[in-house]
């Protein structure tokens, strides 16, 4: 049985690339089905305002005509333009338990990628790591957080095998609040915001253009300097927005401001995927009114993501943040949070996560491969 690899062509092609992991991970007592109209839109190369700096193809593997496997090649000219580099990516990576698949998968990402002028190939990103990104590597006994990657443990061998080394490794924190929260810490932090005039405040729903531009203009100050960083642009800053505004719980979301000008965020959610495990990827008929009514008894956040202004990285802001949401967490009614994801080796993040009593608990990985290396053998 000769299983073929294509690129996808109409939209019988893209359902079977969008419907591929439900089927490849149906009854897995972990996996979170997406919601499928979030991944149409995601995989829309015409509207979606990621694919106004960047360029996709999608692939799909097939034996005896049945789906097997799929792979995304990406072209990101963001990433490219702001790193001064040649890298393409790989992303949407699903396949079956088998090395000659995953093999022709990834060279066909790869050959996409070099036939463009890119000397390298890391993922998986999906589409950017300003996504859901990077393969899970540690803690497949829980259920993912809520745009967080799950997939089976077998993925990592196939992705050595064709040749892909490590790049970096993600970390993720569990946080309960079985573990009080260090008294010299919350010390600490009450006299950094009072010595600096920072005060945090939640964010205006009411007003939710102008205090997205707040958040545009320190997030990427923030993440300028961590690697793997891509900028976001204000239309995909806003397309998330807009995605997000219907769960957000402001009690958790804030704006640090020095003399009324934005210096740091933190963005968390209910952890949605507590609710979306149940929903089989679909919001009708009734999905939505379940995730409405149930996302105000979840007890879990997700603390998607913070940072602060360069100038203020140093002063021990990032734990200023985490006391906050401690704080604000708990008053709201929650009881457990995931932090993450944070760069193994940021060591002011990784410390301050450990400060707080929370458990590094999963590990994630970005592999990376030379394609110039490879072209002489084929790719």
């Amino acid at each position: 049985m000769t299983t073929t690899v294509r690129p996808v062509s109409g939209a019988r092609d893209l359902r079977a690339f969008i419907e591929f992991p439900y089927r490849h991970y149906a009854g897995h007592p972990h996996w979170v089905p997406p919601l499928r109209y979030d991944q149409r839109r995601l995989l829309d190369r015409r509207h979606h305002p990621f694919y106004r700096q960047a360029t996709a193809e999608f692939f799909l593997a097939e034996r005896d005509g049945r789906p097997v496997g799929r792979v995304a090649a990406i072209h990101n000219r963001a990433h490219n333009e702001f790193c001064h580099d040649a890298t393409g990516f790989f992303g949407f990576f699903e396949t079956e338990d088998d090395p000659a698949t995953a093999r022709a998968l990834l060279d066909a990402a790869a050959a996409w990628c070099a036939g463009r002028g890119l000397t390298a190939l890391q993922g998986p990103v999906s589409p950017s790591t300003n996504y859901e990104c990077a393969l899970l590597i540690e803690g497949f006994d829980r259920p993912p957080a809520f745009m967080m990657p799950y997939n089976h443990p077998y993925y990592a061998g196939l992705i050595e095998a064709a040749g892909f080394v490590k790049a970096k490794d993600l970390l993720a924190y569990w946080l309960s609040d079985d573990h009080p929260f260090p008294e010299k810490l919350a010390s600490v932090t009450g006299r950094l915001m009072q010595r600096y005039g920072l005060t945090t405040r939640d964010i205006r729903m009411d007003r939710l253009d102008e205090e997205i531009d707040r958040i545009f203009k320190v997030y990427n100050d923030a993440w300028s300097s961590n690697w793997g960083f891509v900028p976001m642009s204000r239309e995909e800053i806003a397309a998330m927005a807009a995605d997000f505004k219907w769960v957000v719980d402001p009690r958790v979301v804030y704006i640090a401001e020095r003399g009324g000008e934005p210096v740091g965020f933190l963005l968390a959610l209910p952890e949605l995927n507590l609710i979306l495990k149940d929903l089989g990827g679909r919001l009708l008929p009734l999905g939505w009114l379940r995730l409405l009514r149930a996302r105000r008894r979840l007890d879990v956040l997700r603390v998607l993501a913070m940072g602060s202004l360069k100038e203020y990285q140093s002063m021990g802001f990032a734990a200023a943040l985490y006391h906050d949401i401690v704080t604000r967490g708990t008053a709201a009614g929650y009881h457990h949070a995931e932090i993450g994801w944070v760069l193994e080796d940021n060591v002011m993040m990784n410390r301050a996560a450990e400060m707080l009593g929370s458990k590094c608990y999963k590990r994630f990985r970005i592999y990376h491969k030379d394609l110039t290396a490879s072209a002489g053998a084929g790719v």
